[in-house]
């Protein structure tokens, strides 16, 4: 007799799937009139960067979609997770920055993301992909950490904040299989307002810019850890000397534009089609270059030149 009773009977796990969520922040901040434009645009920008990052099949083999209106999710085989870790998510930070630019205002599209991993129904059924990961997915996606980021960096530059499960970091970051060292994520409490959930997760923007050392972001606790293993600004300042020059960031540009000040990546020019409006404009795209202390950050202490002299 078939039952659906959980712990009545022993039957096979589903197939381990990754799941990917995309969520646009103001969202409902926009008129009515322009939410169906948003959200035919967000699949149709999805698609453009799983090309670009050379990763098509991820897209065209996806698994369980279906759209929210103001995001996306599905499905697709946990083998390819460390190529949507990177270079996908650094690819849509591209896509995205370049067309914002080309939309000249009219609509910004920045994107909160989440990956995880675990077992779900992938039968072919309608109802398929529903499961306990399918739901810290959407949980993580919503959580405190990704939102403040989010919030909290430059609009001109920031365009992709994204939230790893721990088992998604675990899996395809902390082991060795993406192409991104563990010091670029950020161990955050995910915790969800009104929800009862709280799970370990990684913090990992492609870009980023304000000030990710943040209580929102990070957590009390966090913190904490991180201040009681760094000196204090007055001890970092008598380290330093009195004559030490002020901290800098130095960062390659890539076939393209050097520029004073602190610059992240190098930039290049492009457009974009995106449906049926076409919109030109620059596109400014590239890697975070800079010291990190703690996982990620901005922030050099200290001369760092002084092993020159």
């Amino acid at each position: 007799m078939h039952t659906d009773q959980p712990y009545t009977q022993s039957r096979p796990l589903p197939p381990y799937r990754g799941i990917l969520a995309v969520d646009a922040k103001d969202f409902t901040g926009y008129p009515a009139v322009q939410h169906g434009a948003i959200s035919r645009a967000i699949p149709q920008l999805l698609e453009m960067s799983f090309e670009r990052a050379g990763i098509l099949e991820v897209w065209k083999d996806r698994r369980f979609p279906n759209s929210t209106g103001d995001g996306y999710v599905f499905g697709f085989d946990p083998v390819v997770m460390p190529f949507v870790v990177h270079p996908w998510l650094a690819t849509l930070q591209g896509v995205l920055t370049e067309f914002n630019t080309h939309s000249a205002g009219a609509v910004h599209i920045r994107l909160r993301a989440s990956l995880n991993v675990g077992p779900l129904p992938d039968t072919g059924d309608e109802f398929d992909g529903n499961g306990t990961p399918r739901n810290d997915t959407h949980r993580l996606l919503d959580s405190r950490p990704v939102k403040a980021v989010l919030a909290a960096s430059s609009p001109n530059i920031t365009q992709v904040a994204a939230i790893l499960s721990d088992r998604c970091y675990q899996d395809a970051v902390a082991s060795g299989y993406t192409g991104r060292h563990p010091d670029y994520f950020i161990e955050v409490p995910a915790t969800v307002e009104g929800k009862p959930f709280a799970q370990r997760a990684w913090l990992y923007v492609p870009m980023p810019s304000g000030n990710l050392y943040d209580r929102r972001v990070l957590g009390d606790q966090v913190i904490d850890d991180q201040e009681k293993r760094q000196p204090d600004d007055g001890s970092r300042k008598r380290a330093a000397g009195p004559g030490a020059a002020a901290s800098r960031s130095v960062v390659q540009a890539d076939r393209s534009n050097v520029n004073s000040g602190t610059v992240y990546g190098g930039q290049s020019v492009s457009n974009i089609d995106v449906g049926r409006d076409h919109i030109g404009g620059d596109y400014v795209r590239g890697n975070k270059a800079g010291t990190v202390h703690g996982n990620q950050g901005d922030t050099v202490h200290g001369d760092k030149h002084e092993g020159d002299r």
